[in-house]
């Protein structure tokens, strides 16, 4: 045992050496998302993975050994993040064509799209549900240096009711298909969130109301009860651990919030007295109102039921709708994108929705830096370009507070002072 922990201790010292690097990075400006302004010539200087100065190029001194990433003609803003993402989800199979696959192979494939999530510039994820705590798994092989990808917000399996969105809705009862976690009582509920924490967890995810992709006829019907939904907030807030509700449907998003549920997701039919009561309870919103365009355009191609298509199509301009009344009523919102449903890699084509729909470029760049990284409670480490967050760094072309696209196509991307993609 003596000899376990002193390996440990050598390699864990090994692994700290090997980070302590200095690095600085440059370009012609910086985006400070606090402010909305732009500082010109920055140089951020990074150490051991974090920021320590940001400063300017002309008058920043630098240590001694200090490695130059000059980024040229590019606006800097600090790494992105989708607060509603599932890695191990593709949606090239839908509907039924997803059976053809092992249990594992949706762990394989979240190796990918970790990877391409990344290098799309999102460096920081919460991704809320997945298949046999495959985001936790990712998660641990990202930080031991086996994988590329953001850093995750793992959830670990989804949960609901039984015969509710987050269960198995499209086999047969001969085939007993059930999801693991199913919580019909205040009691199974607290048991979920228990379980889930025992195996990585670090945020819960339950399914308040029905769904798009589930074989039920309403997207909106409430799913949980109060009781449940109050037992789940109740037991995760104990650890100091946050809760996102899948709701669409107007009664369950209010439930949810008079529950204490942290995160709305996707929030489709909310009513003006949700809205009021999302205000007055500080819940966060996050709406993933980009998505619809790829799963019209190619859903029924990849397997997508009639069913799904038909319900995604309604409720759609809905859900659009309700983010625009949202946000002009001020409604805290950050940035989310179902990624999973559509092509990871592409998370950031949802900005100019939100722009189309009453948001300013500079609100919707906040959306998915300082807002989510307050949604997340990671206020401290990510969200912003300043002393003591991690150097986690996006460049593009262009001004985004003019063209949000330019978001889509990032010129490099830092996570933790390394660069993940562009110059070296």
């Amino acid at each position: 045992m003596k000899r376990l922990v002193m390996a440990a201790t050598v390699a864990a010292m090994v692994g700290s050496a090997a980070q302590a690097e200095t690095v600085a990075v440059t370009a012609d400006r910086l985006l400070d998302v606090a402010t909305g302004r732009y500082v010109e010539k920055p140089l951020i200087v990074i150490t051991d993975g974090r920021v320590t100065s940001v400063g300017n190029l002309a008058s920043t001194t630098l240590p001694a050994g200090t490695r130059t990433i000059d980024l040229g003609a590019t606006t800097l803003l600090p790494g992105l993040i989708d607060m509603h993402t599932h890695l191990a989800s593709s949606p090239r199979y839908g509907g039924y064509s997803s059976l053809r696959f092992t249990d594992s192979f949706w762990t394989v494939i979240a190796v990918r799209n970790g990877e391409e999530t990344l290098k799309a510039g999102f460096t920081t994820v919460r991704n809320v549900g997945s298949p046999n705590y495959a985001d936790v798994a990712l998660k641990q092989a990202i930080e031991e240096g086996l994988a590329q990808g953001p850093r995750i917000v793992p959830a670990g399996w989804s949960f609901g009711s039984t015969g509710g969105h987050c269960d198995e809705t499209w086999l047969p009862p001969s085939l007993d298909a059930k999801a693991p976690l199913n919580a019909d009582s205040p009691d199974e509920a607290r048991r979920s969130v228990r379980t889930l924490k025992k195996y990585g967890a670090q945020v819960i995810k339950i399914c308040a109301t029905g769904g798009v992709f589930d074989a039920g006829a309403s997207v909106g019907a409430q799913q949980m009860t109060f009781e449940e939904m109050k037992a789940v907030a109740d037991e995760a807030h104990m650890d100091g651990m946050k809760v996102a509700a899948h709701a669409h449907g107007a009664e369950g998003i209010k439930t949810a919030i008079r529950a204490g549920i942290d995160t709305i997701e996707h929030a489709s039919l909310a009513d003006d007295e949700g809205i009021r009561l999302a205000k007055e309870k500080g819940a966060w919103f996050v709406m993933d109102i980009y998505n619809t365009e790829y799963t019209q355009a190619e859903g029924k191609k990849n397997g997508v039921e009639e069913i799904s298509l038909r319900k995604d199509a309604e409720i759609a301009e809905a859900q659009r709708q309700t983010f625009a009344r949202a946000l002009k009523a001020g409604v805290k919102m950050a940035y989310g994108t179902d990624t999973g449903v559509y092509p990871h890699g592409e998370n950031a084509k949802q900005f100019a929705i939100m722009v189309r729909y009453g948001a300013t470029p500079l609100q919707a760049i906040q959306t998915a830096t300082l807002n989510a990284a307050q949604a997340l409670g990671w206020e401290k480490d990510v969200g912003q370009i300043k002393a003591g967050a991690w150097g986690d760094l996006i460049a593009v072309a262009g001004d985004p507070l003019k063209d949000v696209t330019v978001l889509e196509k990032p010129v490099a991307v830092i996570k933790g002072g390394v660069v993940v993609k562009g110059p070296n």
